[in-house]
C-alpha cells in the first residue's frame, strides 16, 4: 500500500481570525489555498451543514509531501463540542515553541524538548523542541479508540497499514502507509469514544482506480460507509472521487483519488490573500452583536 498517502485532517474552526495566528504566527505554517462555498459539501466535508462556508488548507509545504491542516469554516456556528477522538497533532518545530512564547500562546511542557499547547476550539497539538526538518515537521495524528486490536484489525487488515510500534504500557499503536509520511497512533481509551460536535476526518489519497475496490472490500466486512464513491465539485478546479469510511468507533476516513487531487491539491500563491479578505468581509460576528444573539453552538 505504498501508493496510499496520508494527506490531512479536517478541523472544525470556529474563529477563523485567531485560528489563523495560530497555524500562520504560532505553528509557522503556510495558507496553501483557500475557497469559500455558498452551500454544505456532499462529502459533508464541513460536518452537517448545508449553509455559506470555507475550506482553508494550511501546512509546512504541499500537499504533495506535507500532512496538512483542513480548516472548515461554518458561517453560522461560532463553537463546537469537543470529545475524546482526537488526541493531538505532534509536529517537531522550536521555531513553534519560541513563536508560541514570543506571542505569549499558552504551552505546558509535557516531557523532555516537549510541549503541549492548544489550537483556538481546544484541539491539543504537540510541539518538539528540535530543530525543525526539511522534509515535514508534522510526525503522527493521534485518535483515541474504545479496542485497540479491532481498530488495529482495521486500520490493517483492511486499509493497508503496517504497524510500527506497539507500546502496552501507554496502550498505543503507531502504523503508517510508510516510514517517511506523517504517522496514525491510536490510543485506548479505555471506554467510549465521544465525537462531540467538533468531530473532524482523517484524509488520504490512493490511486483512483482503488476507490472501488476498497468500497467493496468495506462492504464484504460489513464495515460503515458514510459516503458511498462521489464526485466532488470545486469551481475552477478538478473534481475528484471520494469514497468516505467510518472506523469502528466511528472515526471518519476519507479516500481521494490522487491523481485528481494532485491537481486540485496545487498550493494557490494568493491562498493567503483570499483568506485575509475572506475574514475582512466576515462580517457575521458584528452582525450577531448588533442584533444582541450569539453564534450557534454546535
Amino acid at each position: 500500500m505504498a501508493l496510499r498517502r496520508a494527506l490531512h485532517f479536517v478541523f472544525k474552526v470556529g474563529e477563523r481570525a485567531k485560528t489563523a495566528t495560530f497555524y500562520r504566527d504560532v505553528l509557522g505554517m503556510k495558507i496553501l489555498r483557500h475557497e469559500e462555498f455558498e452551500e454544505g459539501c456532499k462529502a459533508t466535508c464541513n460536518g452537517p451543514y448545508d449553509g455559506k462556508w470555507s475550506k482553508t488548507m494550511v501546512g509546512f509545504g504541499p500537499e504533495d509531501d506535507h500532512f496538512v491542516a483542513e480548516l472548515t469554516y461554518n458561517y453560522g456556528v461560532g463553537e463546537y463540542q469537543l470529545g475524546n477522538d482526537f488526541l493531538g497533532l505532534t509536529l517537531q518545530s522550536s521555531q513553534a515553541v519560541s513563536n508560541a512564547k514570543r506571542l505569549g500562546w499558552p504551552l505546558t511542557e509535557v516531557g523532555e524538548a516537549l510541549y503541549l499547547t492548544q489550537a483556538p476550539g481546544g484541539y491539543p497539538f504537540y510541539l518538539v523542541d528540535k530543530e525543525q526538518p526539511s522534509s515535514d515537521p508534522v510526525q503522527k495524528v493521534c485518535l483515541g479508540v474504545s479496542d485497540l486490536q479491532k481498530s488495529t484489525h482495521y486500520w490493517t487488515k483492511l486499509l493497508g497499514m503496517k504497524v510500527l510500534e506497539n507500546n502496552e504500557e501507554k496502550k498505543t499503536v503507531l502504523m503508517g502507509f510508510s516510514d517517511s509520511q506523517c504517522k496514525l497512533e491510536l490510543h485506548d481509551n479505555s471506554g467510549a469514544v465521544d465525537h462531540g460536535t467538533a468531530f473532524g476526518r482523517i484524509a488520504f489519497s490512493c490511486p483512483r482506480e482503488q476507490l472501488p475496490g476498497l468500497e467493496a472490500v468495506m462492504k464484504k466486512e460489513n464495515q460503515k460507509i458514510l459516503t458511498p464513491l462521489v464526485s466532488l465539485d470545486t469551481p475552477g478546479k478538478a473534481t475528484v472521487e471520494v469514497v468516505i469510511l467510518a472506523d469502528p468507533d466511528g472515526h471518519e476516513i476519507c479516500f481521494v483519488g490522487d491523481e485528481a487531487f494532485s491537481q486540485l491539491s496545487m498550493v494557490d500563491p494568493k491562498g493567503n490573500e483570499l483568506l485575509d479578505k475572506a475574514m475582512a468581509e466576515d462580517k457575521s460576528d458584528e452582525w450577531f452583536a448588533k442584533h444582541n444573539k450569539q453564534k450557534a453552538a454546535a
